[in-house]
């Protein structure tokens, strides 16, 4: 029996990377997702498809999630579709910039930062609409505790995604939802930009001998949005083979 039978999942930015790999996962466990994307429609459609090959229902909604008003849309639609929502995954991340602090520009500060503020209000509509007992988890990075030059901005706009949920948590648990992130390390995507010297370095400090993929952190997140994990919350936890 599916375990996520009959639930209804929103997992933004999901039409590639961990995002798609979460979304599809929580398809084949049997819940109906609604897939969210940006610009690339086509790459939603296919992971809307593949869903319903599973055997799960899924629709692909457009969002900015830099846009507040479309952000409070994507939870009127998914209502309006699926006549409740259990779960939310906020995956959905912009541009991560790395640069010395002495170097960063306003603009590019602004730009990370934007994704950070709609993660707020994601949070904030899934407290008004989700159901009793229902699971949000939120991705973050393994950078908030493994400090790197020219990391400060970057894993400062992630570290506010942890302090959200863990207050979060508090709020909405008297109705049996549980609230948490998952930071995933350096993970196996379209958007890696290491060259094989900085991958070989990284390989060597896991324990678990290999970068991440998406199915990885797909799992934990399957793991943390199922009823067996009805005592998890206000938790941060590190999908990142042991690398800190």
């Amino acid at each position: 029996m599916s375990s996520l039978k009959g639930k209804v999942a929103i997992v933004t930015g999901s039409s590639r990377g961990i995002g798609r790999a979460i979304a599809e996962h929580l398809g084949k466990e049997g819940a109906n997702v609604v897939v969210t994307y940006v610009g690339n429609r086509d790459k939603a459609l296919e992971v809307v498809a593949a869903i319903k090959a599973s055997g799960s229902d899924a629709i692909a909604i457009q969002v900015d999630m830099r846009n507040i008003a479309e952000i409070r849309s994507l939870f009127q639609k998914t209502l309006e579709h699926f006549g409740k929502l259990d779960i939310l995954v906020n995956n959905a991340a912009g541009k991560n910039i790395f640069k010395l602090t002495a170097q960063m520009t306003e603009e590019e500060y602004d730009a990370m930062f934007e994704i950070t503020k709609g993660v707020y209000f994601a949070l904030q509509q899934a407290a008004q609409h989700i159901a009793d007992g229902g699971r949000i988890v939120s991705l973050s990075t393994s950078g908030t505790v493994m400090p790197i030059p020219t990391g400060g901005a970057y894993s400062g706009c992630k570290a506010a995604i942890e302090q959200f949920s863990t207050c979060l948590a508090k709020e909405v648990g008297g109705r049996g939802i549980t609230v948490n992130t998952i930071s995933p390390g350096v993970t196996e995507t379209d958007g890696l930009v290491l060259n094989q010297e900085q991958v070989n370095q990284l390989i060597a400090q896991t324990p678990l001998g290999r970068l991440g993929k998406p199915n990885d952190v797909a799992s934990a997140v399957a793991l943390l949005v199922s009823d067996e994990a009805h005592w998890i919350t206000g938790q941060m936890i590190r999908a990142n083979g042991g690398i800190v």
